[in-house]
């Protein structure tokens, strides 16, 4: 077992799959105490697991996007696992691919409720706490869909770009606090979020094709993003603070796009 992020304590949101669950399984082998929370009952999947392992973590079936749910999160952290060190607000929706033209208000309230007001409060009520205490580390889950355009849905590129100002401006709020808040901005990871893509492709047979437009020619998976969570969540990240970290294969790197095709004419 390692030892970055021993006696450390972590809430991790989104993780009953994907990144949310690679991430908590991580932090624990880590050596941290883990909050595991999710919406759905897989985060009890995912304790099991960490607890089969040897390590420590609760599992908490909460909505991330609630206020009194994420102050109840902070709070249960603190009163059963002894305080509260890291932060990973990573859960998140897609919201779907609709023109803007059909999209709902409902629909886009729903999505940046979801992955910005989510990370908000996650902020909100982790904050103080790591400020009296005189140190933590917040994490947030942006994507490289929040940096440029054409790598996701209207409603979920505009929450991801809101994350990232909010990094960057909480970060200048927390100054001289000893509190560090930075984003990790995917690309194409293989989750749940993405899973009907992948059931697509690989039902078409194009598989191989998955994250071809990279420059790394491939798909990443959850780990991945995990290990990047775990670094800004360590102390070996003590001077990165305010940023938005791409891990994505080099795809934001020029976000290649290739447009739909337009109907051929007919003579």
């Amino acid at each position: 077992m390692g030892a970055r992020l021993e006696g450390k304590v972590a809430i991790i949101t989104g993780a009953g799959s994907g990144i949310g669950r690679a991430s908590a399984q991580l932090f624990a082998a880590e050596g941290a105490k883990v909050l595991a929370s999710d919406i759905t009952a897989a985060v009890e999947e995912t304790v099991a697991a960490i607890s089969d392992s040897g390590a420590t973590a609760i599992a908490v079936q909460a909505d991330a996007s609630d206020e009194e749910q994420v102050k109840g999160l902070v709070e249960r952290a603190i009163a059963d696992l002894g305080g509260l060190d890291a932060v990973y607000a990573n859960a998140g929706i897609s919201g779907g691919y609709v023109p803007i033209a059909e999209a709902t208000v409902d629909d886009f309230t729903r999505t940046l409720k979801v992955n910005l007001i989510g990370p908000f409060l996650a902020i909100k009520h982790a904050s103080p706490h790591m400020v009296q205490q005189g140190q933590g580390s917040i994490v947030c889950t942006a994507s490289v869909a929040g940096l440029r355009a054409n790598a996701g849905p209207i409603a979920y590129s505009a929450s991801k770009a809101g994350v990232v100002s909010l990094v960057q401006t909480t970060a200048n709020q927390l100054r001289g606090t000893g509190v560090r808040i930075n984003a990790i901005c995917p690309g194409l990871i293989e989750t749940g979020m993405t899973k009907p893509l992948f059931d697509l492709a690989r039902a078409r047979g194009s598989e191989s094709r998955i994250g071809q437009l990279c420059p790394q020619a491939r798909y990443g998976e959850p780990p991945e993003i995990a290990h990047m969570a775990l670094f800004l969540a360590s102390d070996d990240a003590s001077y990165v603070n305010g940023q938005a970290i791409a891990v994505d294969g080099g795809l934001s790197s020029t976000h290649p796009f290739v447009p739909p095709r337009k109907p051929r004419q007919v003579d």
